[in-house]
C-alpha cells in the first residue's frame, strides 16, 4: 500500500454521508446543523421529538402531518422561521402557537385548511410573513388575524374563499402586501380594507366578480389613487356576472351600471295550526339581485331577553334563537312542536340593494285531553271559563305547569284557608268563655262584641258605640223576642213583664 493511503481510506469514509455522525441532540433521520433543523420529505406524520430548544429555523414540509398537538411545539421558543408547507393540516388549534414569542415567518402553504378559529395565531405578535396559499379556505370571519399586528405580508392566493367579513383584517395596520388572487370572491367591502393603512401591493385577479352596486366602491377607489397599489396584470379586475357585464373589466363598466334589484320575499303560508308533537317546514322564497341572503328569526315577546345565536347548520333551533340563514330559498324547519313555539316569526332576506321581510304566524292547537292536563280547575266564584284550543307562547301562564306544581300550588292555597279557619274557631271560643255584666236595674243586660249560644234576633238588639267609639249592643226591651201568633177569636195576652237583666245568646 502506497504511503498516505490510510489517511485517505479514512478521509474518504468520513465523508461518506451515511457514515457521517449525527449531531448530538439531533432527531432521528433528520439533519442538524448550527441553529437550523432538516425534517423535510421524511413522510412524518407528527413533529419528530429531540428538537434543540435553541433551533431558530425548522424545516418540516412535504410530510404528511395532520395535525399540530398543544404544546408540541412548546419547547421551541427561539425560533424564528417554521415552514411546515405541503402537509395534510386540516385545522389550527387556537393556542398552538403561543410558545413561539419571536416567530418571523410561518410558512403553512399547501395544506388542508378549510377554516381558521379565532385565536389560531395568538401569540405570533413578531410575526412578519404568513403563507396560507394553496389551501381550502371558504371564508375569513372576523379578528381572524388581530393576534398579528407586525404582519407586513399575508399571502391567501389559491383557496376557495369566498367571503371575507368586514372585520377578518381587522388589526393589520402594517400590511404592506395582500394577495387574494385566485380566490371565489365575487364581492369585497370598503371596511375590509380600512384597516390596511400600510398596504403597497393589492391582489385580486382571477376572482369571479360581481359587478353590481356592491362594487361601484371599488371601480372609483381605484381610478381614485388605488391603481398604484396594483400592477398592470392586477388591474384587470374582470367581471363574471351579471351576462351583459361579463368578461369586462371593471374598470371599463360605467358606476350607472353597477345596480343592485332589492330583495322580495314570499312566505307561504302566512299562518299555521299545528298540534302538539307535529313537525313543521314553511318555505320562505326571496328574490333579487344580487342573490338576497335570506334568514328565519322568532320575533322577540315582550320582556324576553335577547336572541340567542342559532347552530351554523340546519333550521330554527328553538323560540327566541336566530335561525339559520340560506342562500336564495330559506326554510323554517321545526321539530317536536310544543306551546313554546307559538308566536310570531319573520322571514329577511336582504342584499346589496336593501332588505325586506315578511311575517309568519305559528298557532298550536290542544286537544280536549291535553287541555285537560294543562288546565287547572276553575275557582267557583269566577266567571265562565274560555276553552279555546289555539295557544301562543305568551298565554301559556298556569296552564302551562306541571301536574306536580299545580298539586303544590293547590296544596298551599288549602293550607291558607285551613289556617284561616282555625284562626276564626279560636277568636270566636275566646269570646264565649267571657263573662256577661250585668246592666243597672231597670235596664237590659249590656254585651261589648259579644255573642253567645240561645235564642234572640237581631231585631232585639240596637248597635251603640261609646266616647271612644267601641260598638255595643244593648237590649230594647220594647221589641217581643219571638213574633206573637194569635189564635182565631181571642184576645191577645198581656205582654211578658220585663225583668231586671236579660241574658242575650247569639
Amino acid at each position: 500500500m502506497a504511503p498516505g493511503a490510510p489517511a485517505l481510506l479514512l478521509l474518504s469514509l468520513l465523508c461518506l454521508p451515511s457514515l457521517r455522525p449525527r449531531a448530538a441532540g439531533c432527531p432521528a433521520a433528520c439533519r442538524c446543523y448550527s441553529t437550523t433543523v432538516e425534517c423535510g420529505a421524511l413522510q412524518l406524520h407528527v413533529v419528530p421529538p429531540g428538537i434543540p430548544p435553541g433551533t431558530q429555523t425548522l424545516f418540516l414540509q412535504d410530510n404528511s402531518i395532520a395535525h399540530l398537538e398543544l404544546g408540541i411545539l412548546a419547547p421551541l421558543a427561539a425560533l424564528r422561521s417554521l415552514y411546515l408547507h405541503n402537509n395534510s393540516l386540516r385545522a389550527l388549534e387556537p393556542g398552538t402557537f403561543r410558545k413561539q414569542p419571536r416567530l418571523l415567518e410561518l410558512a403553512l402553504t399547501g395544506n388542508r385548511l378549510r377554516g381558521l378559529r379565532l385565536g389560531a395565531f395568538a401569540g405570533l405578535a413578531q410575526l412578519r410573513v404568513l403563507y396560507l396559499a394553496g389551501n381550502q379556505l371558504v371564508q375569513l370571519l372576523d379578528f381572524t388575524f388581530l393576534h398579528v399586528p407586525r404582519l407586513q405580508e399575508l399571502h391567501l392566493q389559491e383557496n376557495s374563499i369566498e367571503l371575507l367579513e368586514d372585520q377578518a383584517l381587522a388589526g393589520l395596520s402594517s400590511l404592506a402586501l395582500l394577495d387574494l388572487s385566485r380566490n371565489q370572491l365575487g364581492t369585497i367591502s370598503r371596511e375590509t380594507l380600512q384597516p390596511l393603512a400600510s398596504l403597497q401591493v393589492l391582489r385580486l385577479t382571477e376572482n369571479p366578480w360581481r359587478c353590481d352596486c356592491a362594487l361601484h366602491w371599488l371601480g372609483a377607489w381605484i381610478k381614485e389613487g388605488g391603481q398604484r397599489l396594483l400592477s398592470s396584470r392586477d388591474k384587470k379586475i374582470m367581471c363574471a356576472e351579471p351576462p351583459r357585464l361579463a368578461h369586462q373589466s371593471l374598470l371599463d363598466v360605467s358606476g350607472s351600471s353597477l345596480i343592485c334589484i332589492p330583495p322580495s320575499v314570499h312566505v307561504e303560508p302566512l299562518e299555521v295550526i299545528a298540534n302538539l308533537g307535529e313537525d313543521l317546514r314553511v318555505a320562505c322564497q326571496a328574490s333579487g339581485y344580487p342573490q338576497p341572503l335570506v334568514t328565519w328569526r322568532k320575533v322577540a315577546q315582550p320582556r324576553e331577553g335577547p336572541r340567542a345565536r342559532a347552530p351554523p347548520e340546519g333550521g330554527v333551533p328553538g323560540p327566541g334563537e336566530q335561525g339559520a340563514s340560506d342562500m336564495g330559498s330559506g326554510m323554517l324547519f321545526l321539530t317536536n312542536i310544543t306551546l313554546a313555539h307559538a308566536g310570531k316569526y319573520e322571514c329577511e332576506a336582504s342584499n346589496a340593494g336593501g332588505a325586506a321581510r315578511m311575517p309568519f304566524q305559528l298557532l298550536v292547537n290542544l286537544s280536549q285531553q291535553q287541555q285537560l292536563q294543562l288546565e287547572p280547575l276553575p275557582h267557583p266564584a269566577a266567571g265562565p271559563v274560555s276553552h279555546e284550543p289555539l295557544h301562543e307562547a305568551s298565554s301559556m301562564a298556569f296552564r302551562a305547569l306541571g301536574l306536580a306544581t299545580q298539586t303544590a300550588v293547590a296544596a298551599a292555597i288549602a293550607l291558607l284557608a285551613l289556617t284561616a279557619l282555625l284562626l276564626a274557631t279560636l277568636i270566636c271560643r275566646r269570646r264565649r268563655r267571657r263573662k256577661k255584666a250585668p246592666g243597672p236595674p231597670g235596664e237590659g243586660a249590656l254585651f261589648v262584641n259579644d255573642y253567645s249560644d240561645g235564642p234572640c234576633t237581631f231585631a232585639q238588639l240596637e248597635e251603640l258605640r261609646d266616647e271612644r267609639g267601641h260598638e255595643m249592643f244593648v237590649i230594647d226591651r220594647s221589641k217581643p223576642l219571638f213574633a206573637e201568633s194569635v189564635a182565631p177569636g181571642l184576645a191577645p195576652g198581656p205582654p211578658p213583664q220585663p225583668s231586671a237583666a236579660y241574658e242575650i245568646h247569639c
